[in-house]
């Protein structure tokens, strides 16, 4: 292990390595039941949506161990989910198939430019206050979504955003939930997402809100059939392709 990683010429040790690997996973681990329930938003299957998130977190963090050797855990990232699913889809109307598609030739292209250097070069010509507002931009959008899915703002008569119904259990859920990890992260507990996810799914159990046949389901390892090679390749030169992707 020192051979191979130099802990000690990179001033660490396998019991900060550890301690470390499992606050990271705690912090990131909401992931798991959040990216398949931005994307089963498009028709796709939750069981097969929550096992190519676990695989695809496994397959990048251990390449980045192994062959990089360097200790960040790699995970799908929130906000391109949301587009795939809000923007693409849902928003613009094409099939999850259709945008399935669109990602994978954009991973084709940025591996090409990760390659070519081009794109370390294009980052580094964007100011860093551009990059910190897309980080908050994105925050911001993916809040939004949280918070109209849970019902706590609706359209309003007149108005672009309302309160919702904060008299219903949902909404009541939300608020709680929201208290809950909010006090965590005050407190700076580590795996407070996660933690904060958890609590509030149980207490969702006695309110009616949390699905628990539907839970124990989607916590299970399901077949990638559903969703594995769904691409639409009879649409890659069509005019629609370069909008989506670009």
């Amino acid at each position: 292990m020192e051979k191979y990683f130099k802990l000690k010429e990179n001033n660490t040790t396998i019991k900060t390595e550890v301690i470390a690997g499992i606050t990271t996973f705690m912090t990131m681990a909401y992931i798991l039941i959040v990216n398949p329930l931005i994307l089963s938003e498009t028709g796709m299957d939750f069981g097969a949506l929550f096992t190519a998130t676990a695989l695809a977190s496994i397959i990048a963090t251990l390449v980045m161990a192994l062959v990089a050797k360097l200790p960040f855990a790699l995970a799908p990232g929130m906000g391109l989910n949301a587009f795939f699913a809000f923007t693409v889809v849902l928003g613009m109307g094409y099939s999850w198939q259709f945008a399935l598609t669109a990602v994978f030739l954009e991973g084709i292209i940025f591996l090409i430019l990760t390659f070519l250097n081009v794109r370390e070069a294009i980052l580094n010509c964007i100011p860093d206050n551009i990059k910190k507002a897309i980080s908050v931009g994105i925050g911001l959008f993916i809040a939004f979504i949280g918070l109209s899915n849970s019902g706590l703002i609706v359209q309003g008569k007149g108005i672009p955003l309302a309160l919702g119904d904060m008299g219903s259990r949902p909404v009541l859920l939300a608020v709680i939930g929201l208290l809950i990890t909010g006090f965590l992260l005050a407190k700076k507990i580590k795996g407070a997402l996660l933690i904060g996810i958890v609590i509030t799914t149980v207490i969702g159990i006695p309110l009616g809100v949390t699905n628990v046949e539907g839970f124990k389901i989607a916590s299970m390892p399901a077949s990638l059939s559903p969703i594995l090679f769904k691409f639409e390749w009879q649409n890659v030169f069509t005019l629609d392709m370069p909008l989506a992707l670009i």
